[in-house]
């Protein structure tokens, strides 16, 4: 299989004009996603020019009229994708999520799905302040009827992309903007699918397991070429998938390395870690070398701009987790 190197920004873009381009049934919808704008980080260029503004369509100022829209298309047997702009904002559209989207399937018998994906960015560690700097994924994970999905490379950003619009149930779908211009190899041409809920070791090592997702996952891999030059050689986990977990992945590493750090940009208070440790610790418990380490941002609302790193996770909090659990084994 031929590839080709793509940002993030460019992956995600062709993954959406594979699914307009090959079933009538894919729409968008958003605040200034036709062009010339094609939103605010300019993911959607070029596909209403391609596919008109009647399936790349501007939607006025209202995340709960978006999300909306979106769930009452679905039920009519539409793909939409919709997207709100910037994560901080999704709180608006809440209700339009966790008690319609994710409830349809139950509530009706299993008689009518919502197969609609929610794209969403997440502006953590760029200093856009209190109203634009969280990752708030944690509040999805608590909600069944949704699958929660954040890549970190450019070829799981297209496959897990494509993936989320054919689901038969609604995926929230998070895309970090400090990643956008990221780039990697992806595959060339239609049909590359990841699947939901599978993760993926994106680096091997014997000593520690570093999981996590997103914009995290590049502190991850950062962090663990620190560690080797100290000797110590970590397995990187991507989850890619938040909600479902798989689990099984993650238990894997950490029954070979017996160590396991948890590292993402959400607050650690209550954050994802919180349930990937409690999984580690209740299924590993007498394998572990040392209790498992969680890392994420400081629980504190986003403070200013000149402020906002002191308050978010870092390469250096996730070496010193690691190191931590390295420092402290038992003899």
């Amino acid at each position: 299989m031929t590839e080709q190197k793509l940002s993030i920004r460019e992956a995600i873009n062709q993954a959406l004009d594979e699914a307009l381009r090959t079933d009538p049934r894919v729409f968008l919808l958003g605040e200034d996603l036709a062009d010339p704008a094609a939103g605010v980080n300019a993911v959607t260029r070029g596909l209403a020019t391609a596919y008109g503004t009647d399936r790349v369509m501007n939607t006025p100022i209202s995340e709960a009229a978006i999300l909306g829209a979106a769930v009452g298309a679905s039920m009519e047997g539409y793909l939409p994708v919709a997207e709100i702009m910037i994560m901080d904002f999704i709180g608006i559209a809440m209700d339009q999520i966790v008690n319609h989207a994710a409830k349809l399937r139950y509530m009706s018998g299993g008689r009518t799905t919502c197969p609609i994906t929610v794209r969403t960015s997440v502006f953590a560690g760029t200093g856009s302040g209190g109203t634009h700097s969280q990752s708030l994924e944690a509040w999805f994970m608590h909600v069944p009827g949704i699958k929660v999905v954040y890549p970190s490379t450019p070829a799981d950003a297209k496959g897990l992309l494509l993936s989320s619009i054919f689901d038969p149930d609604p995926v929230l779908f998070m895309e970090a903007s400090r990643l956008y211009a990221l780039k990697g190899p992806v595959p060339e041409g239609d049909g590359i699918r990841i699947p939901i809920g599978k993760a993926d070791v994106k680096r091997a090592g014997r000593d520690v397991t570093i999981i996590s997702y997103g914009l995290a996952m590049s502190q991850s891999l950062e962090a663990a070429k620190i560690l080797a030059a100290d000797g110590i050689e970590a397995e990187v986990v991507d989850l890619r998938t938040l909600l479902p977990l798989d689990m099984e992945t993650v238990l894997a590493s950490v029954a070979k390395t017996r160590r396991a750090v948890v590292a993402h940009s959400a607050t650690t208070v209550a954050g994802p870690g919180a349930e990937v440790a409690a999984q580690i610790s209740a299924k590993l418990f007498h394998e572990l070398a040392e209790p498992v380490q969680r890392v994420g941002a400081k629980f504190t609302p986003i403070p200013s701009r000149a402020s906002e790193a002191a308050v978010t996770l870092s390469t250096g909090d996730i070496v010193a987790a690691a190191r931590k659990t390295m420092g402290a084994v038992r003899v």
